[in-house]
């Protein structure tokens, strides 16, 4: 990604959806005004959902996803939908594509239950209008476009960002910190930190810090002694990663709030009261529960990594349990939670709220306790109730 860039987890996600040779792939192509998706008149060609980030005006930044055709058959053609399907619990705006000389058909018809059963706003675009004789008059969640002269898609473009308006901004720290503030960010550099940058959770938390017109300062857990002491003023809280939490909270006076990038996150996305609530699961862990920790983004393992490496050390450490630790990451999260004890997500940066929010709730229906990594290690080290006191009403009641 480049440096520039949007997080593909802070863009709007606009899904195109329908049969196959509805002209979805066109009409991706004509909105983008690219060639994203490859076009022909064979049924199947798009096999496997194609996202592309970029800026659409008048939106701004998104990600576009061209999904396959919903009435793909055969078994390959199953696992297409269920692919189809997966893209639906991270969409933002879905974009129905009819054939307009054929009209609803019977998947059309799934698909719009699915998008009103997940709550999701959409479009119908009815495509192919060059071949009507003549247009009906426009309904509300339907227009009429064609990709191949063009006519319409204006409008749709216009349709889509109309249905973005009402996006709350989101902030990951900003609105605790007044201008002027001093915040002092913990960044632990060791085998796992990629080499020559940091990590996309302090990147954005740095720059929501300067959002707000405050100061942040950058230093390793090595330094933040002489740091804290060197200032000449309170800062008005520590960041820090929550790899480091153990010894980071003995330097951090108790009047200035402590707190980790991956609480922060957790809260950014929509997840924190519930990872708060699931943390506590751990201490009823027994011998022989399996363990599902889950990650939003694939990446090169380290040999101390995270979540395959430290978090199993620690929880078998913390509860001194045999329990069996399963992981997943990128898209590949399991729609049956239940042979899990409790779930362990990361921060979730490379994801949208939509998608956190979807893991979330199926945790939740399932009756499976979630948290994710900053929160779990702020409860194992006993101070999760100071690390969310910046959020009183998650700290109110909390036992430690």
């Amino acid at each position: 990604m480049s440096l520039n860039q949007t997080p593909s987890g802070d863009r709007v996600h606009i899904g195109f959806f329908g049969r196959r040779n509805a002209g979805k792939s066109s009409v991706v192509n004509a909105v983008t005004g690219q060639d994203l998706a490859v076009v022909s008149d064979v049924k199947g060609t798009t096999t496997d959902p194609v996202s592309k980030a970029m800026e659409l005006l008048p939106l701004g930044p998104v990600v576009i996803i061209d999904t396959p055709g919903f009435d793909d058959e055969g078994d390959l053609g199953q696992l297409r939908v269920k692919k189809t399907k997966q893209v639906l619990n991270k969409t933002d705006i879905a974009v129905l594509v009819v054939d307009a000389t054929e009209g609803i058909k019977a998947c059309d018809q799934e698909l719009i239950d699915l998008f009103k059963a997940k709550e999701i706003e959409y479009i119908l675009v009815k495509n192919k209008s060059d071949l009507l004789t003549e247009i009906p008059t426009e309904a509300e969640k339907e227009i009429y476009v064609s990709a191949l002269t063009g006519d319409g898609i204006g409008d749709l473009k216009e349709r889509i960002a109309g249905l973005n308006r009402n996006q709350t901004t989101k902030c990951i720290i900003a609105d605790k910190l007044s201008p002027g503030d001093f915040v002092v960010l913990v960044v632990p550099i060791d085998s796992a930190a990629p080499k020559g940058r940091l990590i996309l959770p302090q990147q954005q938390t740095i720059r929501d810090i300067l959002d707000a017109n405050a100061t942040a300062i950058v230093v390793k857990e090595s330094e933040l002694a002489d740091t804290l002491a060197s200032l000449g003023k309170t800062p008005a809280m520590v960041i820090t990663d929550s790899q480091v939490f153990r010894s980071v909270a003995p330097i951090v006076p108790k009047e200035i709030p402590l707190t980790s990038f991956s609480i922060l996150m957790a809260r950014y996305k929509g997840l924190l009261d519930d990872a708060v609530r699931g943390a506590f699961a751990v201490e009823n862990l027994k011998d022989g529960d399996t363990v599902l920790i889950a990650e939003g983004c694939t990446h090169h393992r380290q040999c101390e990594d995270i979540g395959t490496v430290k978090i199993p050390r620690w929880l078998k450490n913390y509860t001194n349990k045999d329990i069996t630790i399963k992981t997943c990451s990128g898209m590949e999260f399991p729609e049956d939670l239940t042979p899990y004890a409790m779930v362990i997500h990361c921060g979730g940066c490379m994801l949208n709220e939509r998608e956190v929010r979807y893991r979330t709730k199926c945790a939740v229906d399932q009756n499976v306790p979630i948290t994710n990594y900053g929160t779990l290690i702020a409860y194992m080290n006993g101070i999760l109730k100071r690390s969310v006191e910046l959020f009183p009403h998650l700290s109110e009641g909390l036992p430690r």
